[in-house]
């Protein structure tokens, strides 16, 4: 069996799992008035309704953070757009688009498990990871995703299908389906081309840019974020989940020309290499340089990360990012509200993670606040 086909068959078994989990609207007669299964149908229409009345967000980025987020603003509203960046290099994703030349998969595949009606049986499946043969290091969400792709010609389109194959509460969009590659001049006058080199001397990064620069967002990003209530950036990897889909011009500029708020949520940490000793001011700066001004909010954990963790990530260099006075101030004169919470969260007994449904709740007050303002503004 040919690759192709090994990875086919692959997907098509994957996604005819994945169908099979979904659920399936009944044809049997109408449940009688008052039994438990009419309860719940009353009680899932009333959330669904609730849902479909959230506010519009879009939510740009693209690694654990983006997804961590979705996971749990997807309690709050089903009108959810995230804009992922397809800049990635590393693991199944690099591999893939190494040898397919698809765009990477795997941030997006991330973002459609965080959006699911039910994320850990999706979790489980979508997430499998092959040990051995021609498919060692692949995860099957992104078997799946290149069959798909395959099979329709078109990324988009296949991002589309498995929107709609797993009923999620939102949707998911690729920012471009051109390639484009990040490329970066560093202090020292060094340039450097791709996303691994980039997230290993961000830190010391001058200026970034993407090549081609005539590359184009997909339509679908500038009319969700047209449309929006509120703009999120981040939490994720500043130079290579969050700015990436910010040094397209067009996104940019519709982010920029938008009235309403845009959110930046910080880091719980420095990541080791990409943004060694930056503080949150730093990462804001950089954001402030591409949009060309600072947001109207800052998100920042004010909680201790427990000693334990501290000491497992400061071994390998990433330090929590707290703001200092000095900061508050700075943010203070430029009109950045700065909203500090409880966000973190251990998960499975080894990650830091935001406490997803803290934030989602910090910015559904972001975003009902702004509402009931411009009307009554």
């Amino acid at each position: 069996m040919t690759n192709f086909a090994v990875i086919l068959a692959a997907g098509f078994l994957a996604g005819c799992v994945v169908s099979a989990l979904l659920p399936i609207t009944s044809r049997n007669k109408p449940a009688s008035k008052g039994s438990p299964s009419r309860r719940r149908d009353v009680m899932s229409s009333a959330i669904e309704h609730r849902l479909l009345q959230g506010p519009q967000f879009v939510c740009i980025g693209g690694g654990t953070g983006l997804s961590t987020l979705l996971a749990g603003l997807k309690g709050f509203s089903r009108n959810i757009t995230a804009v992922v960046a397809v800049t990635d290099e590393g693991g199944s994703s690099g591999r893939l688009r190494q040898e397919w030349g698809v765009l990477p998969p795997g941030d997006i595949r991330n973002c459609l498990v965080a959006l699911a009606e039910d994320d850990n049986s999706l979790n489980r499946i979508l997430n499998f990871r092959f040990d051995r043969g021609e498919l060692e290091g692949h995860n099957l969400g992104n078997l799946i995703l290149l069959a798909a792709s395959e099979l329709t010609g078109d990324f988009n389109k296949a991002v589309e299908e498995l929107n709609r194959l797993l009923a999620i509460r939102g949707r998911v969009l690729p920012v471009t389906t051109e390639t484009i590659i990040l490329n970066g001049e560093t202090e020292d006058g060094e340039f450097i081309k791709g996303e691994l080199d980039i997230s290993s001397n961000g830190s010391k990064m001058k200026r970034m840019w993407l090549e081609p620069a005539s590359a184009k967002p997909l339509l679908e990003v500038i009319r969700a974020i047209n449309s929006a209530d509120l703009i999120v950036l981040g939490p994720g990897s500043l130079f290579t989940s969050i700015l990436p889909n910010m040094l397209l011009e067009d996104v940019t500029r519709a982010i920029r020309n938008s009235e309403i708020p845009k959110v930046y949520v910080a880091n719980l940490m420095t990541q080791t290499k990409e943004t060694e000793r930056m503080s949150i001011t730093s990462h804001l700066d950089w954001i402030a340089s591409v949009l060309g001004d600072i947001p109207d909010y800052i998100v920042v954990n004010h909680t201790p990360i427990p000693d334990d963790y501290l000491l497992r990530y400061r071994e390998k260099g990433a330090e929590p990012l707290y703001l200092s006075r000095e900061e508050e101030r700075y943010l203070e004169r430029n009109d950045c509200a700065i909203v500090s919470a409880d966000l973190v969260n251990i998960q499975d007994g080894k990650y830091l993670r935001h406490h997803s449904k803290n934030l989602a709740e910090i910015l559904m007050r972001i975003a009902r606040d702004y509402s009931e303002n411009d009307k009554h503004g």
